[in-house]
């Protein structure tokens, strides 16, 4: 009886969560960085949260670079390459 009433609960509780109005952040706004290839002068569109997961290992000067979608070249922030 114990069990149930506490399953009873976490039940409502669980139910309580999931009628806020957006419990798992679907509806944040992402923020978007405009990354510039080095090499073909492409441009492309990269999540803050993914550049986020690649500067992990890397100190605070170190600056986060990615592969061009285009060329396979070097991609690195726009704005710290203003040309």
């Amino acid at each position: 009886m114990a069990n149930q009433k506490r399953q009873d609960s976490l039940s409502e509780e669980f139910d309580d969560w999931l009628d806020e109005e957006d419990p798992f952040g679907l509806n944040e706004e992402i923020k978007i960085v405009i990354f510039k290839c080095l090499d073909c002068k492409g441009t492309d569109e990269v999540p803050e949260y993914i550049i986020g997961e690649f500067s992990v290992d890397k100190n605070n000067s170190e600056e986060v670079e990615l592969h061009c979608p285009h060329c396979n070249g070097t991609m690195i922030e726009a704005r710290k390459n203003p040309k």
